[in-house]
């Protein structure tokens, strides 16, 4: 077992603890790997004007004019603040759901949280839905999954991707150097027949 792999124990203990972390939150988040969707519950009796809400590139504040804001800090990467938008909404209960949705610059990198100052996700862990990989065009889908992979192979101390293709290469060279090339088959058995029975048809003809 690698020194930094855990203990199934361990493992749940810590999914725990970020749980439990992630719950006390005043506001609830999901994220694709392009998008980052924030919701927060505020009085039903709200409107707009009502809200303080501030978007910056690397920046965010929200909260309701006159009280202590709901988030306000530096997001842990940049965003692009003309493609992201926030929305106030009725919900079913009575009050009303602020509801912001971030577009981030980098779209081949997971989020570990809102802002630099809230509990981490362990990003390691995130398994995007596959209908959700699926959305995504070929070239894409094949770098979030190599982005997954060698995410993974970080945690359990093994080489990524890169680096096992630089090992293969590697070990290519020095074969090849070590005098390992390949030997030529010969050509002269050509085992269709067809230069033989060519052969054997030249023999049977008869001289003119």
């Amino acid at each position: 077992m690698a020194d930094n792999e855990l203990t199934p124990e361990q493992e749940a203990a810590a999914r725990a603890k970020e749980a439990e972390e992630q719950a006390a939150l005043p506001y609830k988040w999901t994220q694709t790997i392009g998008d980052l969707d924030i919701t927060c519950e505020v009085p039903g009796n709200l409107k707009s004007r009502d809200l303080n809400v501030e978007i910056k590139k690397t920046k965010l504040l929200v909260g309701v004019k006159g009280q202590e804001p709901i988030i306000n800090g530096d997001l842990p990467h940049t965003i692009h603040v003309d493609e992201s938008t926030w929305t106030l909404t009725s919900s079913p209960s009575g009050t009303k759901i602020l509801e912001l949705h971030l577009d981030k610059v980098n779209k081949m990198e997971w989020w570990a949280h809102v802002i630099t100052t809230a509990p981490k996700i362990d990003v390691t862990k995130i398994t995007p839905e596959s209908s959700k990989l699926g959305d995504l065009d070929g070239e894409t889908r094949g770098m979030v999954e190599k982005m997954m992979f060698d995410q993974r192979q970080k945690e359990l101390g093994k080489p990524t991707s890169d680096e096992q293709k630089k090992l293969r290469e590697k070990e290519e060279r020095e074969r090849k150097e070590g005098g390992g090339e390949e030997v030529p088959v010969a050509s002269g058995g050509n085992g269709d027949g067809k230069e033989g029975g060519a052969a054997a048809a030249a023999e049977e003809t008869p001289a003119a």
